[in-house]
């Protein structure tokens, strides 16, 4: 059955409610997002005034013959998902946590296995609504206020916020077949994303998505994924786990929105932290609350409290540094960057995404038609005598640089205001601002993303 959808009547409502939220708040006062949830991780300032996008959450329509979708801002991928699955379509890239919103990954970028072929999210995007800082809704596509459409990618809500989207679809088949292949050597595993993405096949079979995990320097995989007519459904909802099968199984099949959500149940390997790969725990672990969302609320607790670190420093254990990043590094550069991550921060698994975007966007820079690895690494690691917190993510940055990469701001970030405007097209970005904010009611980006630090 598909998902109801609202239809434009009753998102002109909400977006006329948006606008009234927009001028209560008063005159010089900025310009925040009134919610309570983020997939960020870094801390985030509460708002004394916000703006209220509560009724902005929704699909908006879908044209099954275009293959197209009209979504509103803070859609999350899980509902989108579940209204596109009902026309056997899906959103050309779906990234990988059901929590992510639309507005999210286009303005805080996202990636996920069909991004060796289809960019990122943004780069499926034919249109957008964006309440600008003047509390002006602009139409934004490629041909129309086009200096603020490619901007938009990447601003993290510097430019506005995103009301309504629309997006293209892509048809899918009931199963997604799983090829793990193990590589015992770097090279040889760039290699074949090399030849997969020239040829868009693996030893003679079509392959619609690529991902990997390196567990170690000589313990790789590549997961090949097919669409599939029929196939068995393994669940890694329950008891399994899904990282864990990628050693241990050589071929896999899910369903498609078994295959898209792969990940969340475990939030990658990340849930083992809090004891739910534990098999006793597991089994009394209700399924609805084993997902990546109800993890980072309780990261979001341990952040305002401490009571994991304040029982570490009574055991006398040293004091840790979180280093959750998502970067970038050309595919000719990626084995030489993880045999440096692995030397000087030893954290694994890691995730390896291939991507290739269609084009160079101002404010995320890659360089369109290259093959891109990004590499995931997602915890904590011990803050070394004599050290501080944030010295391994300094020298992540600086490494990620020398390999000629580009990291993601969903996190912390230490960059100076003058390398960060380098980095993230911060003269054009100032351009844009000046036009569509033209009193600054919007923080600046590197305001929201580094801060003080």
């Amino acid at each position: 059955m598909n998902l109801p959808v609202i239809g434009p009547a009753a998102h002109q409502r909400a977006v006329d409610r948006v606008q009234a939220s927009y001028r209560a708040i008063p005159p010089g006062a900025p310009i925040r997002l009134a919610k309570r949830t983020s997939n960020l991780f870094r801390p985030r300032a509460q708002p004394t005034a916000g703006l209220d996008v509560s009724e902005l959450a929704s699909v908006i329509d879908i044209a099954a013959d275009s293959r197209t979708a009209d979504v509103q801002g803070m859609c999350t991928y899980e509902r989108l998902v579940e209204a596109t699955l009902g026309y056997d379509l899906m959103p050309l890239v779906v990234p990988q946590l059901k929590t992510i919103t639309l507005g999210g990954a286009i303005t805080g970028l996202g990636i996920e296995s069909s991004s060796w072929r289809n960019g990122l999210p943004h780069e499926s995007v034919l249109e957008m609504d964006i309440l600008t800082g003047s509390g002006e809704i602009v139409t934004a596509s490629a041909d129309e206020h086009s200096d603020l459409f490619h901007a938009f990618p990447n601003s993290y809500g510097s430019l506005g916020y995103a009301v309504r989207i629309r997006v293209r679809l892509e048809p899918v088949a009931p199963f997604v077949a799983l090829r793990h292949v193990p590589f015992a050597d770097l090279d040889a595993l760039m290699a074949a994303v090399a030849a997969i993405v020239t040829s868009g096949s693996w030893q003679g079979r079509p392959v619609h998505f690529v991902d990997g995990v390196m567990f170690s320097l000589d313990e790789c995989y590549l997961t090949l994924g097919q669409w599939a007519a029929e196939g068995t459904g393994s669940d890694y909802t329950g008891q399994q786990i899904y990282y864990r099968s990628i050693r241990e199984r050589a071929a896999d099949c899910l369903t498609v929105h078994d295959y898209l959500w792969r990940w969340d149940a475990d939030w990658f390997w990340c849930s083992a932290a809090f004891g739910a790969q534990r098999p006793l725990i597991r089994r009394v672990w209700p399924r609805r609350l084993r997902r990546s969302d109800v993890y980072h609320r309780l990261v979001g607790m341990e952040n305002r409290y401490g009571v994991t670190g304040r029982i570490q420093r009574r055991r006398g254990r040293p004091e840790t540094e979180r280093v959750v990043q998502d970067i970038e590094v050309p595919l000719e550069r990626a084995a030489e960057f993880l045999r440096w991550f692995t030397e000087e921060v030893g954290m694994s698994p890691v995730w390896l995404c291939p991507l290739r975007s269609r084009q160079t966007w101002p404010l995320y820079p890659l360089a369109a038609g290259v093959t891109y690895i990004n590499v995931g690494f997602w915890g904590t690691v011990a803050i070394r005598p004599g050290g501080s917190d944030g010295e391994v993510n300094r020298t992540i940055e600086a490494a990620v640089a020398r390999f000629g990469g580009h990291k993601s701001l969903y996190s912390d970030a230490y960059y100076d205001r003058d390398t960060f405007a380098a980095l993230y097209g911060g003269e054009q970005l100032a351009a844009v601002r000046d036009v569509y904010d033209p009193d600054g009611r919007l923080s600046t980006m590197f305001d929201k993303v580094v801060g003080s630090r």
